[in-house]
């Protein structure tokens, strides 16, 4: 395709931290994506939404209020049952590493913790998203 990768990234939940979040909506953009950042406070249904209205390859979920076994898992059953199967979730924050195998297994493409460079998420979404 000719157009650039299109990422949504969103905070789920109550989480009032963003700055994770706009420092990888930064990375992404400086990488040539296109990111649509919804901001604070979303729920799974307003992430979902707004994934399918923007025409995304990828929804970038940052958490880091503990709720990421709940809210993750809804924003992937809701994209699926939206038919959104070919948009990659992946999600970063502070996820304990016991948590990620649940993750992976309802949806989640991978998980990024804090640390994790963000050229390592960039070449992830490059080489994953479906087109």
């Amino acid at each position: 395709m000719d157009r650039p990768i299109r990422v949504l990234v969103s905070k789920p939940g109550l989480d009032g931290h963003d700055r994770g979040a706009k420092v990888i909506a930064r990375a992404l953009r400086d990488a040539g994506m296109e990111v649509i950042y919804t901001g604070l406070r979303q729920t799974p249904e307003q992430i979902t939404n707004a994934a399918i209205q923007e025409d995304v390859d990828c929804v970038a979920v940052s958490i880091l209020s503990g709720a990421h076994g709940t809210l993750i898992p809804k924003i992937a059953e809701l994209l699926k049952k939206e038919g959104a199967t070919d948009v990659l979730l992946v999600a970063g924050g502070v996820i304990p590493a016991d948590d990620i195998p649940f993750l992976k297994e309802h949806g989640v493409a991978e998980v990024f913790t804090p640390g994790t460079p963000t050229d390592v998420t960039i070449e992830f979404i490059r080489n994953n998203i479906k087109r």
